[in-house]
């Protein structure tokens, strides 16, 4: 597109403007004002806690075991709730992960996980696309209330020190070792014995 057609395309715009008057102008600005607000208080009430158990699915199963964490509940009352580890703060990253999530609604509809023994199938494929995500940020979400920079070691047993310590100078990030904290592990194989015809050791383990 070349220079005189953008003027020209400009100039139209303008002579719109002029013939509607500043009324036309307030109007869209209003209108902008009004979709965004919407649009956002939308967007957080899908930011629920409420709104993510609403599902049985998720309510019978999922939510249950992070009801027996130290994420739900602990001496101090501090809790992070299901849209504090699944859902970024940051804008874009947000909207990635609400699209990704509209494959939930999805499988909610044909039934894929709608009881027990379905969802335990399909477990540790679900595990495994959370860890990988969590991987990729760098466990931006745990981020968000754990600083591994502000860790007090002589507050910390021996062993969670010296295993900090160890993973943050592998560049480990949280979930290679936290795997299992909110929720529980699939099925692991734990060659005693006959399969369980689970995930394997080195899903949790991997062998460097």
């Amino acid at each position: 597109m070349n220079l005189d057609k953008l003027k020209s395309i400009f100039g139209k715009l303008l002579a719109r403007f002029h013939a509607t008057g500043w009324l036309g102008v307030v109007f869209l600005f209003v209108a902008g004002i009004v979709f965004w607000a919407g649009f956002n208080t939308a967007l957080e009430s899908t930011n629920t806690e409420a709104f993510c158990i609403s599902c049985h699915e998720m309510k019978d199963t999922s939510y249950e075991e992070y009801r027996m964490t130290i994420h739900a509940s602990s001496r101090s009352g501090v809790r992070a709730t299901c849209p504090d580890c699944h859902v970024p703060k940051p804008f874009v990253p947000k909207m990635i992960a609400k699209i990704r999530a509209s494959k939930d609604v999805y499988h909610n509809i044909l039934g894929t996980i709608d009881t027990p023994e379905k969802f335990n199938a399909r477990r540790l494929h679900m595990a495994e696309a959370v860890w990988t995500r969590m991987k990729e940020t760098d466990s931006r979400e745990c981020r968000n209330c754990h600083d591994d920079q502000s860790f007090d070691y002589m507050k910390e047993s021996r062993r969670a020190a010296a295993l900090h310590q160890e993973g943050l100078n592998e560049g480990k990030t949280c979930i290679d070792c936290h795997k299992g904290i909110a929720h529980r592990l699939p099925a692991v194989e734990q060659a005693i014995g006959a399969e369980k015809g689970g995930a394997s050791q080195d899903v949790f383990h991997p062998v460097r």
